[in-house]
């Protein structure tokens, strides 16, 4: 299957480090060679970059590795195809907008029977299962919130439903963001570590690179980064249990853990 990682940060921040352990496992050290691609959030801005090819070998990754972009928020994905070609439009993450805003959307397993499932106002571009259940989610969203919702614990709420509706059609992790939040939902595989004040040193499980975050940042920083498995050797990461969702905001956790989970 596919592997996920995610940045929610205080400041921004780049990802080259956690970015190049995950573009290893795109053809190297894992099979997850069928594609690749990263969305950079700055505001309400975006960058994105997709390729189809491994991500280990892609010269697009290797542009993006070597370019520091500074983002509040960051979703990236690598494929292995299970339901659609190897194409560009079938690469993750997928982005729509809502609100005024651009969501983007990247999923780890499979769930083809929600093909099945009518949609109402986003169509998918391409063939994936994991495309559609991204319109499906997000046209629920709109059906119930023409407008944004009061509060944020609401919407939350919302989207935990509903990624609990979704998973037992398979298998279902998941990592959304509306550019002010990263909602991140564990079906079998999610993890993340937050890295603040005093900061340390890692090693990357798929690389022989290693990183002093003393250098690299100041005492106030904040960054939390999501990954479907941990990415470095020296680190202790979370592990999100089975049916729940935890929601970032600049690094933070915007709510207790266990708190957001399906019904």
């Amino acid at each position: 299957m596919c592997e996920l990682l995610g940045m929610s940060a205080n400041v921004p921040t780049d990802i080259c480090f956690s970015f190049t352990g995950l573009m290893q496992r795109g053809g190297n050290t894992g099979p997850h060679k069928d594609g690749w691609g990263i969305v950079f959030y700055h505001g309400r801005g975006y960058r994105e970059f997709k390729d189809p090819d491994p991500g280990a070998q892609s010269q697009v990754a290797q542009l993006v590795r070597k370019y520091p972009i500074k983002s509040d928020i960051v979703i990236s994905h690598i494929r292995q195809a299970n339901s659609g070609r190897v194409a560009i439009e079938n690469t993750h993450p997928f982005s729509r907008e809502l609100w005024g805003r651009h969501w983007s959307f990247a999923h780890n397993g499979q769930v083809k029977a929600v093909k099945k499932w009518p949609l109402k106002f986003y169509q998918p571009i391409g063939s994936t299962d994991s495309e559609h259940a991204f319109c499906w989610l997000l046209d629920q969203v709109r059906a119930r919130y023409p407008k944004p919702p009061a509060s944020r614990t609401e919407l939350s709420r919302c989207i935990a439903g509903l990624c609990a509706q979704l998973q037992p059609l398979g298998v279902f992790n998941m990592l959304l963001t509306d550019s002010s939040y990263l909602f991140a939902y564990a079906d079998t595989d999610l993890a993340w570590i937050t890295r603040k004040a005093p900061f340390g040193q890692a090693s990357l499980k798929d690389a022989d690179l290693s990183i002093d975050f003393c250098e690299e940042t100041t005492a106030g920083d904040v960054v939390t980064v999501v990954a479907t498995r941990p990415l470095t050797t020296d680190e202790e990461w979370h592990q999100l249990r089975h049916g729940q969702m935890i929601v970032f905001q600049n690094g933070k956790a915007v709510k207790p853990r266990g708190e957001l989970t399906g019904p």
